[in-house]
C-alpha cells in the first residue's frame, strides 16, 4: 500500500520508507492527479498544467512518455499489485487512490466530521480537528504549486485549514481554554489579519482572560485595517462581539460555555 501526501512537499510513502518523485513535470503529473482525487484528467489539461504555454509540438507523445514513466515508477513501489494506478479513460488518466492514502482527502473527512458534532461534543471536535491540522507539513505541495488546477485545488485545501483552525478554536474557548489558546490565536491573527473570524475568537479570548481593554484595542486596530485594506467596515458578526464586550454580555464568560460563539 502506498500513502501520497500533499499537506506539504509532495511525498510517497511505501512499508519500507519514502519514495522519490524526481523532475518537476514529473511532480506535477502526480500532484495534479492526486488532486483530481479519483476522477480522470483530461490530456489536454494535463499538458496545460505541466507545460503551460511551453508545451512541445509533440504534446501528446511527451505526455504519455511522461504518464508511462509514471505508471513505471509506481509499479516498483507495489510489485505485488496485479493492476496499474493509473488508468486510461475516454475522458483522459487516472490515478487510483483509496480510502486513507491521501492526507488532503483524510483532512478534510476529518474536519466535515468534526463539523457534524456543532457545539455539543466540543471536547471530541477538539481532538478531531486537533488530529486534522497536525496533517499538515507546510503549504500544499511545499509551495511547488503547478498550473491552474493544482493552484485550485491549493487554495482550497488552504481553505479548509483555515475553517479547521476556526472550529478548533470555537470548540477550545466553549472549553473555557480560552488562556491555552491566547498566544496561538494572537498569533493567527497576525497572519491572517484580513479573516475576520480570528479577530472575533481573539477579543473574546482576552475579554475572558480578564483583559476587556486589549480586546476592544484590537476591534479598533481590525476596524482600521479592514478600511484601509478594502474600504470596508466590519461586519455585523464582529461589530456584535464588540458590542457584548462593552456592555459585559454574560454569554461572553461563566460556566457554560457552549452559547458562547452563539453571539457570532
Amino acid at each position: 500500500m502506498l500513502t501520497f501526501s500533499i499537506l506539504g512537499a509532495l511525498q510517497i510513502r511505501t512499508a519500507s520508507g519514502p519514495a522519490e518523485i524526481s523532475g518537476d513535470l514529473q511532480r506535477t503529473l502526480v500532484q495534479t492527479l492526486l488532486v483530481s482525487e479519483g476522477q480522470s484528467v483530461s490530456g489536454e489539461a494535463l499538458v496545460e498544467e505541466m507545460w503551460g504555454e511551453g508545451a512541445p509540438d509533440n504534446q501528446a507523445n511527451a505526455l504519455q512518455a511522461h504518464v508511462s514513466r509514471l505508471r513505471r515508477k509506481l509499479r516498483g513501489l507495489e510489485p505485488d499489485r496485479t493492476t496499474s494506478r493509473v488508468t486510461i479513460h475516454p475522458s483522459g488518466y487516472r490515478l487510483t487512490v483509496n480510502e486513507g492514502e491521501l492526507d488532503a482527502a483524510e483532512f478534510v473527512r476529518t474536519v466535515r466530521q468534526a463539523e457534524t458534532l456543532g457545539s455539543g461534543s466540543p471536547e471530541e471536535a477538539a481532538q478531531l480537528l486537533r488530529q486534522a491540522l497536525a496533517m499538515w507539513r507546510g503549504p500544499v505541495f511545499g509551495g511547488f504549486t503547478g498550473g491552474t488546477l493544482c493552484q485550485l485545488a491549493g487554495a482550497r485545501y488552504e481553505e479548509y485549514r483555515m475553517r479547521a483552525m476556526e472550529l478548533r478554536f470555537d470548540a477550545e474557548l466553549r472549553l473555557g481554554r480560552h488562556a491555552a489558546v491566547l498566544a496561538e490565536l494572537a498569533e493567527t491573527h497576525t497572519s491572517h489579519p484580513l479573516r475576520e473570524r480570528f479577530c472575533e475568537q481573539l477579543m473574546i479570548a482576552l475579554y475572558c482572560a480578564g483583559r476587556q481593554a486589549d480586546a476592544l484595542d484590537v476591534f479598533r486596530r481590525m476596524r482600521r485595517h479592514l478600511a484601509d485594506e478594502l474600504g470596508i467596515e466590519p461586519s455585523p458578526a464582529l461589530r456584535q462581539v464588540e458590542s457584548a464586550i462593552l456592555s459585559h454580555d454574560p454569554a461572553l464568560s461563566g460556566d457554560v460555555r457552549a452559547p458562547l460563539l452563539q453571539l457570532t
